[in-house]
């Protein structure tokens, strides 16, 4: 044993020595042999030498401490979990996540430039005996969890990619990554090339918050070197929709949601028995799903048991922004008419309407229970909405001496024109809807009083003389000939000063990461819609007399496309 200690120390000692004797701009060529001028300039703006890891083996925390105070370095004890090296050791060793209680310690160190940083020491107990000696062995030798990280200063996707872009252009290759929900950061890993000329052979880009959008991409080069444990991690992704829906169906969100707040956000956990007896079931059986969700970030797992981690909450009931309802229609109606994906690529017909025997809106109508689900899962994706108030059109309006009214064609329960009526007093506002939701509506802004009216009706009702129309979430339901009908009844309504505000996931052109993407393919199969690029759009807005004359992005790869009429009153009327 004291072998072993000397061994993790005497590495741990070195990484501590090292991270005190480099800086920023010396350390960045030495690990991408050739990087000079403007390249190495935006490296340096964009990203800072942060810490050098280790990953050590104490049996016991008294060995731990006795390991960190020879190497000089004072920490908060005990460790954080650390997610990300966790599900690294588990695929590595063939192991199940949950029996590898890594831990993660930052002791402070100070640079010979005066530069505060971090030795990052990774901790995974091995007490006499274990049989987690022989990955302690093999991860000594194999030194898989030791390299350098940079932080990102004011991480922006674009930012993200680019530098991705350049650390590949000088020998970087993928080498995993992840987002660790315990503090809300994801991971870049990165193998250098083999001229670099230090002893490190990886180098983590960390970047504060949920970047697990950019993320994707990086992985997806990853994993393009090992294409078996592509497809099976893509054939698996029914797995996980079912696995979110059956944790949201059971409840054990919210009976997990009294024991998930602690003090500092990091929660206090939940036993699997005790747990299991609240909502019903076997504990053995959760136990299996919460395992799985937890290496999807959706519960954590600690040595108090099981708690909620932020992306989990939001399949709480009445949790502000609360996705549960989307989870329930995903597991279910259109999972199920998802199964026929293959029928509708080959003869156009819609799978929902081949299942289900009827239009995805006739289906929920009929059927007060899945009606109600469905108008809560539209104001789910709520989050894409939070800027819309504030656009320019709306705020102008608002400005209005004699007052403004928003036209809400189609507007569901109401989500979107609450908030702008909300954040604009002067505004008023008409909701037109079919008439089972007209009155889910009422309820929800009943709070507006009179600055509110509601219209049931379809299409060919959209009341004329409004100032802002608003079509949200609307076009991507149909096809190109009842899109122009639409915006017809809408340029039809307007009056010659009129704006028209279209929110939409807009497909992006040059075929990037999208969620439009995927969603293109969900409209397809279950509601006989689409989504469509900026241009598509434009080419939909000319046939109807309209002009696309602006487009502002949204959060959830949403954007507000921003109609006028063109030709006037009577052009419009003519379209």
């Amino acid at each position: 044993m004291i072998t072993t200690l000397s061994g993790d120390t005497s590495r741990l000692l070195a990484t501590v020595d090292f991270v005190k004797e480099q800086d920023t701009a010396a350390l960045l060529p030495l690990l991408f042999p050739g990087l000079d001028g403007p390249e190495l300039r935006t490296l340096v703006e964009h990203c800072r030498f942060s810490h050098a890891a280790q990953l050590v083996f104490p049996a016991d925390e008294a060995e731990l401490r006795d390991m960190l105070g020879a190497c000089g370095l004072v920490p908060a004890l005990p460790p954080g979990p650390s997610v990300v090296v966790r599900e690294r050791l588990a695929v590595r060793h063939k192991r199940r996540a949950g029996d590898l209680d890594v831990g993660i310690l930052r002791p402070p160190v100070v640079g010979v430039d005066g530069a505060r940083r971090t030795v990052e020491v990774f901790v995974l107990t091995v007490p006499p005996g274990s049989d987690l000696d022989a990955v302690a062995v093999a991860e000594r030798e194999g030194q898989h969890e030791a390299h350098v990280a940079f932080e990102v200063v004011a991480p922006d996707p674009l930012v993200l990619r680019g530098l991705c872009a350049t650390f590949a252009r000088y020998g970087a290759t993928a080498d995993g990554g992840g987002y660790n929900p315990h503090e809300n950061g994801t991971v870049f890993y990165f193998g250098t090339a083999a001229e670099a000329k230090v002893g490190y052979r990886r180098v983590e880009m960390y970047v504060p918050g949920d970047h697990r959008d950019v993320l994707s991409a990086h992985l997806d080069e990853f994993r393009a070197r090992q294409p078996a444990e592509t497809v099976l991690r893509l054939l698996t992704g029914a797995w996980t929709t079912q696995a979110l829906a059956a944790f949201t169906e059971l409840r054990v969100p919210d009976a997990m949601a009294g024991e998930s707040e602690g003090e500092g956000g990091r929660g206090i956990g939940i036993g699997v028995e005790e747990l299991a007896r609240k909502v019903g079931v076997r504990p053995r059986n959760l136990a299996t799903l919460l395992r799985y969700l937890a290496m999807l970030g959706v519960v954590a797992e600690g040595r108090d048991g099981f708690r909620l981690t932020a992306v989990g909450a939001l399949l709480r009931a009445g949790e502000r922004g609360s996705m549960r309802a989307l989870a329930l229609m995903y597991g279910g109606p259109f999972y199920q008419s998802f199964a026929g994906l293959g029928h509708t690529v080959r003869t156009g017909q819609v799978a929902f309407e081949r299942h289900f025997g009827e239009n995805h809106f006739d289906h929920f109508a009929r059927d007060p229970r899945l009606a109600e689900l469905f108008d809560q899962s539209m104001a789910a994706g709520s989050a894409m909405f939070d800027p819309v108030p504030t656009h320019p059109v709306l705020t102008a309006a608002a400005g209005a001496p004699a007052g403004a009214t928003v036209v809400d064609v189609a507007g569901g329960n109401g989500e979107l024109l609450g908030r702008v009526l909300a954040a604009h007093p002067r505004l008023n506002g008409v909701l037109l809807e079919r008439p089972h939701v007209v009155e889910a509506a009422r309820r929800q802004l009943a709070e507006l009083g009179p600055r509110c009216a509601f219209l049931a009706g379809d299409f060919a009702d959209v009341p004329a003389g409004g100032d802002v129309y608003v079509l949200s979430r609307v076009l991507h339901d149909w096809d190109d000939e009842q899109c122009r009908e639409i915006l017809r009844h809408c340029a039809r309504a307007m009056p010659a000063h009129a704006d028209l505000l279209v929110v939409e996931r807009v497909l992006p052109a040059d075929g990037a990461y999208s969620l439009a993407t995927a969603w293109d393919l969900h409209m397809m199969c279950n509601v006989g819609g689409r989504e469509r690029t900026a241009d598509h759009y434009g080419g939909l807005f000319a046939d109807a007399g309209l002009t696309l004359v602006g487009q502002t992005p949204l959060p959830l790869d949403g954007a507000v496309l921003h109609v006028r009429r063109n030709g006037g009153a009577e052009g419009a009327a003519s379209a």
